[in-house]
């Protein structure tokens, strides 16, 4: 394969470039609650995914903005606001509306491969191109859009070789995102066993009803673990139906009084900050890299949210033990949003705004998903502050009670729940792998410099994961 590809302009590739509607030709008030979705900066992902909640109008009215239709296969790009995004049209509804913020290009498929050319966009030299004539002076946007993107050039081997180099980087990205997809399921699991066990008490109750109806509880409280009715119970493994016997044993077949409320006997009620310990980070200005040394990316607010560190502002790698974190540690932003995750963007500097949350006694999966049951709470006293950047104090960990099993029993009871969690961190090390393989294929693909001859090399990598 020659490196020596021949550039061509994206107006000769396209077979459609247009721009979003003028704002008073489609403003809120013309939503409606089903018809064409409008596909708006929101939604972009910086995957070929959308996210985020549709709005949409009506059949009528996409028909008269007509040109401002996009369908599977455009690309579209934010000319204002989240500038150097691109994002792929998907087939889940048959057409769609982009806002007045994007622009579309509709490749012309004899010249080009639409994911071709997505994946060229989402190289360092497709963004520095959508990013070269864009002011940053107040919101970021781009004078003249159409023409800046008509103009861009990219490089354009032969349609087979496009297709190929569209399937290596493709499958990489299928794989991040059905590990997306994966997590997603795993963690509405967790979180579903984690309130049933912890704040509904479903196996307790369970147990005292089928007490007060001379049923066995003990299989009752199988059922409400498992979600099975108590015939299904006798055609599990026998390995499978002694580890649920095992773990409705757990749990005490009596309620008992507390300040907040019944609880199971022999539970206690606790402070969230006697459960584990927030660690407030350091303000890192303080602690620039030196020259020569080993320094640590920074992670702050922003880093949580898009989970790694790309970026990053720099600071010297000599800080105390406590205030460096790692993949598998917990990170609370207090101020700001607020969000809780377990970090796997690799090793960091733990900023000011963020608590590293750890615990002595207590397992990760417990102290995660107890903040999290606070966590809304939490947003909304944050929200309710008269301030730029809503905040939480100290003081609200202390009044965030929590429910806690005997020490003796707690690792045995979230016997569930601990895989759940770890099996999610091990995806997202892995995907962050895959995604470093995929950017680093990307140049490499794009200018020619990779064989294609090696593409059952990179499946059987991809295939490995």
């Amino acid at each position: 394969m020659s490196a020596d590809w021949p550039l061509a302009r994206i107006a000769d590739i396209a077979s459609n470039i247009a721009i979003g509607p003028f704002g008073s030709r489609m403003k809120s008030d013309c939503y409606a609650p089903s018809g064409v979705p409008v596909i708006r900066g929101t939604n972009l992902t910086g995957g070929k995914s959308f996210s985020g909640n549709w709005v949409f109008i009506s059949e009528a009215l996409a028909d008269q903005l007509g040109n401002c239709c996009v369908s599977s296969g455009d690309l579209v790009f934010p000319h204002r606001g989240s500038i150097g995004e691109v994002g792929i049209v998907t087939d889940d509804f048959p057409r769609y509306v982009m806002s007045s913020s994007l622009m579309k290009l509709t490749c012309n498929r004899t010249k080009a491969d639409p994911v071709y050319v997505y994946y060229f966009f989402k190289s360092q030299q497709g963004k520095h191109e959508l990013l070269k004539n864009a002011s940053q002076v107040g919101t970021p946007g781009i004078g003249q859009p159409l023409t800046s993107l008509k103009g861009i050039e990219i490089p354009l081997p032969p349609l087979p070789v496009q297709r190929d180099i569209s399937r290596i980087l493709g499958d990489l990205d299928d794989k991040i995102e059905l590990n997306r997809q994966i997590n997603q399921t795993l963690e509405q699991i967790a979180q579903i066993i984690f309130k049933s066990w912890f704040v509904d008490f479903e196996p307790v109750k369970a147990k005292i009803e089928a007490k007060a109806e001379g049923r066995d509880p003990e299989r009752a409280a199988m059922c409400a673990i498992s979600g099975k009715l108590d015939p299904e119970l006798d055609q599990l493994p026998p390995e499978q139906y002694q580890q649920l016997a095992a773990t409705a044993a757990l749990f005490s077949d009596e309620l008992e009084e507390s300040e907040l409320g019944v609880i199971p006997e022999g539970w206690e009620v606790k402070p969230l900050d006697q459960i584990a310990n927030y660690l407030n980070g350091l303000a890192l200005q303080k602690f620039p890299p030196e020259s020569g040394t080993e320094y640590l990316p920074v992670i702050k607010i922003a880093q949580l949210k898009k989970g790694d560190t790309e970026g990053a502002d720099r600071v010297s790698s000599k800080l105390k033990t406590e205030y460096i974190v790692n993949d598998g540690d917990v990170l609370f932003s207090w101020s700001g949003s607020l969000e809780v995750d377990v970090w796997c963007g690799g090793s960091g500097a733990l900023n000011q705004h963020l608590f590293k949350v750890t615990s002595t006694n207590y397992p990760k999966w417990f102290y995660l998903y107890w903040t999290k049951f606070h966590l809304i709470h939490f947003q909304r006293i944050a929200a309710d502050k008269a301030v730029t950047m809503g905040h939480i104090q100290r003081k609200h960990l202390t009044e965030a009670l929590c429910v806690a099993p005997p020490m003796a029993k707690i690792h045995e009871i979230g016997a569930f729940l601990a895989p759940l969690l770890e099996q999610q961190v091990e995806r997202r090390k892995e995907s962050r792998n895959l995604l470093t393989l995929r950017d680093t294929l990307l140049p490499k693909l794009l200018s020619g410099g990779i064989a294609l001859n090696e593409v059952d090399v990179f499946n059987s990598v991809v295939a490995s994961y």
